[in-house]
């Protein structure tokens, strides 16, 4: 049989050797590697020669009394010293890793109704809570919001769904009626009972057809087959209820935006009947980790609305 030499018996921990091989190549003494090593001598030698054993190649070569690399051992030791010293300074990586995560930013995405009207007194409360994490909010909405989701630019959304894709989780908090909101003294103000059908000769003031609004009056007249017409469409609550004010138009608003000032400048009803109500919650990517100031903002628009789970825990799939 041929003669086959003895495996390295280190196999199971290769950190070790390695770690001694890049001590010793940088230093150039065995002496000295095992005292930075705080090991014996012997020890040292014995990991570097189970080394070249495994590999055999010779890894160093003697030059009086310092050691110096072999051609083979210059070749291992680029290759080595990222390695041990990557793993050597994991734990401190790691801590400054935990430390970005639990306090300097939290990233929000919603929409710009969601923004105005609805997390004010959010932001308010969890900047009085948290004053050291800045708080940054990702105007954005639809696939955009989305998106932002996927890709962990955004810890998490607050906004409407319609759909809920099955990579995401959505907590409904808040719910607003659709209202038909009309310039003072319109005509259909003064109806005791409201009818889609009486709507259908008014031109509507809606926001792009990207945006839910648009594709749910859609689908409302559409089901009932009631025409009705466009007249303008342009993005952003305000201009809408400023433009309806100044007669150019009417419009169906979700009933997030109204607020007692626009119940005095316009014509306000509520069109439940028609339309389902519309509701607000907070949107999370399924199996992500929400950062302790993450889950501190969900908590204040649901509590416990994504409790965490340890991997253990018996419960339902969410397949």
């Amino acid at each position: 049989m041929p003669d086959r030499k003895p495996r390295f018996y280190y196999k199971g921990d290769r950190l070790k050797p390695l770690r001694a091989f890049c001590q010793a190549a940088r230093l150039g003494s065995v002496s000295r590697a095992a005292e930075a090593l705080f090991l014996s001598q012997p020890a040292v030698t014995l990991q570097l020669q189970a080394l070249e054993r495994d590999l055999d190649v010779a890894l160093f070569e003697r030059l009086g009394r310092r050691l110096s690399l072999t051609r083979e051992g210059n070749a291992l030791y680029e290759l080595a010293r990222p390695l041990v010293e990557g793993l050597d300074g994991l734990e401190g990586e790691f801590r400054n890793k935990l430390k970005g995560l639990e306090g300097d930013e939290l990233h929000v995405a919603a929409g710009s109704s969601t923004i105005l009207y609805l997390l004010p007194e959010l932001v308010r409360a969890f900047r009085e809570a948290h004053p050291e994490v800045q708080l940054v909010l990702h105007n954005v909405t639809g696939k955009d919001g989305l998106a932002l989701l996927r890709s962990d630019t955004v810890d998490l959304a607050v906004g409407s769904m319609l759909d809920v894709p099955t990579d995401l989780s959505y907590a409904p908090v808040y719910s607003f009626d659709p209202m038909l909101i009309l310039p003072k003294g319109h005509p259909l103000a003064a109806k005791a009972t409201l009818q889609l059908e009486d709507i259908s000769p008014y031109g509507l003031i809606l926001p792009p057809k990207r945006l839910t609004t648009w594709r749910l009056v859609d689908l409302v007249f559409q089901q009932r087959r009631v025409p009705y017409t466009v007249a303008l469409e342009v993005g952003g609550w305000e201009v809408i209820k400023q433009y309806v004010a100044m007669g150019m138009g009417i419009s169906i608003v979700t009933g997030i935006c109204l607020t007692e000032a626009d119940r005095e400048r316009l014509e306000v009803r509520n069109l439940r009947e028609y339309f389902p109500p519309r509701s607000y919650g907070v949107v999370v990517r399924k199996g992500k980790f929400l950062s302790a100031q993450a889950r501190a903002f969900s908590d204040l628009v649901k509590p416990g609305a994504f409790e965490r789970r340890d991997y253990f825990d018996s419960g339902h799939s969410e397949r």
